[in-house]
């Protein structure tokens, strides 16, 4: 009966593995980094915020490092004597009103700028009447430069502004005057 009469075919013993073998490492379990899901793009939109009367608008008036260099780079001998204050506290002001004049204060007649750069450490830079920041009709916040002796830049420009012209302002816009003092306009 010609060998292997009742034996089975070579490697049939080796069956295929049934249905359990197809659960090869994993089952139930998350694809790897399944679980971190990228987050979506700043969550919510931002759903603009209803008017709720007028805006308020915030000056922050302090030292400028920055502008301060830069102003002494463009200037000329009469520069070289001036110091950053080393500590001269930030002033707040809310912007009311229709405008606010910026300068310093005469002591001579005693008046008195709305924001007063005399205060010590005083800016040798800023003019008595130097600026003044304007309310818009729309409730936004122009400067206008009152041809002051040293100009009045705008986010670190290096040009000037034009005296008595309204140079509209955004929230975050940075105005310079004097020697190193910048005002930092906020929208509230």
């Amino acid at each position: 009966q010609g060998g292997g009469y009742g034996y089975p075919q070579p490697g049939a013993t080796q069956a295929p593995p049934g249905p359990g073998g197809a659960q090869g490492g994993g089952y139930g379990y998350p694809q790897p980094g399944a679980t971190q899901a990228p987050p979506g793009p700043g969550g919510f939109p931002q759903q603009p915020q209803a008017p709720q009367g007028p805006t308020t608008w915030t000056a922050t008036i302090g030292p400028d490092r920055e502008y301060f260099m830069a102003m002494m780079q463009r200037s000329g001998p009469e520069a070289a004597g001036l110091n950053l204050p080393a500590y001269s506290p930030e002033q707040q002001r809310t912007l009311t009103g229709n405008q606010l004049t910026i300068g310093r204060r005469r002591h001579s007649t005693g008046d008195t700028p709305d924001i007063d750069l005399s205060v010590p450490p005083e800016d040798p830079g800023v003019s008595h009447q130097h600026a003044v920041l304007v309310q818009q009709p729309d409730g936004t916040w122009a400067v206008v430069d009152q041809n002051s002796t040293n100009g009045t830049t705008v986010n670190g420009s290096e040009e000037p502004i034009q005296p008595f012209v309204p140079v509209p302002l955004q929230d975050g816009d940075r105005v310079h005057v004097g020697a190193w003092t910048t005002i930092t306009i906020r929208r509230g």
